[in-house]
């Protein structure tokens, strides 16, 4: 099978790749990109993955803002970066002198509350940033290189999480805006605008157009990415049940770095009897997907050159893995 087919057959504005840490995920939606770009679409590939190794698969330094990629036509890379954006958070924070806390939280529990980072912050920014591209796409396809696959799957459970949190929110606001004109009109003080329910609200809205668009098997595919090996597979087998929760589609799984049959090496052999048996357990499993399956390359995958070669095997070149 080929990743080719996907194109063909689907208008596919946003796809996904993801799983277990050292897999491969950001060769795949690097090299995916580059073969889109080549083919004429106008392509963003982005970095959710804390640990960024995009700069390192096209040989360039990318950073935290959309950079178009040297000597390719359509092409831009854009790594994402939660620690920056969480200080941006804060001084935000920091600069708005009143937000509707009480006086006796406008000192030093101010302070203290724009220096914490909540759990889950990295997800919650990439996400964010998620919500951005998907609800005004200017390219004509989004690839994203998510984070292994905890990180992922925090990710995916976001939208349906912060719906529910912005639900609330709006139904507190609610409450206190009548409260509060209550007691301005006791002390006889002035209505001023109030924007938090509007904010909400398009929030929320937003919120639900990401999830439809995720969910939308003509424009979004999420691909897993494993190796042969069985935390892997364990790991892509609870990635796949929850994007079947979430509803979002997936079709094709990518099983990269298989080991080629060379003669006289005990060890490779000892590797390569290990993979086949996995690979049997995938092939089994996973008889219902398109399985991409990618050859373990001698050298690392860095460079223009590089990522062109390995898009062969995932559009142009179907890799058969032989048994024997």
């Amino acid at each position: 099978m080929l990743l080719r087919d996907l194109f063909e057959k689907n208008k596919l504005r946003f796809l996904l790749f993801g799983g277990k840490g050292g897999v491969g995920k950001t060769s795949c939606a690097a090299a995916t990109a580059l073969w889109a770009a080549e083919n004429g679409k106008e392509t963003l590939v982005l970095s959710t993955d804390p640990a960024h190794s995009l700069s390192d698969s096209f040989g360039e330094k990318i950073g935290d803002t959309i950079k178009k990629i040297n000597g390719i036509k359509n092409l831009y890379g854009l790594e994402i970066d939660p620690k920056k954006a969480i200080r941006e958070y804060s001084e935000k924070l920091r600069s708005t002198p009143d937000f509707g806390l009480p006086m006796a939280v406008q000192a030093d529990e101010l302070e203290e509350l724009t220096t914490l980072t909540p759990p889950g912050a990295d997800e919650a920014l990439a996400f964010a940033k998620v919500l951005e591209f998907i609800e005004k796409p200017e390219y004509d396809l989004i690839i994203f290189d998510t984070a292994p696959t905890g990180h992922t799957l925090r990710l995916l459970s976001l939208p349906d999480i912060l719906n529910s949190w912005v639900g609330k929110l709006i139904k507190m606001r609610a409450w206190l805006q009548k409260m509060t004109s209550f007691f301005k009109k006791i002390l006889g003080r002035g209505e001023e605008e109030d924007k938090t329910m509007e904010y909400l609200e398009k929030l929320k809205k937003t919120i639900e157009v990401a999830r439809a668009e995720l969910s939308n098997e003509e424009e979004t595919r999420f691909i897993p990415v494993m190796i042969p090996e069985a935390m892997s597979i364990y790991e892509t087998e609870r990635l796949v049940r929850t994007l079947y929760e979430y509803e979002i589609p997936v079709t094709h799984i990518i099983v990269n770095m298989i080991h080629p049959k060379v003669p006289g090496c005990t060890f490779c052999a000892a590797r390569r009897s290990m993979q086949i048996e996995n690979l049997k357990i995938i092939n089994e499993y996973y008889s219902d997907f398109s399985i991409v399956y990618m050859p373990l390359f001698p050298t690392e995958i860095k460079g223009i050159p590089k990522l062109k070669e390995f898009a062969k095997y995932l559009f142009e070149e179907e890799f058969v893995p032989k048994f024997d």
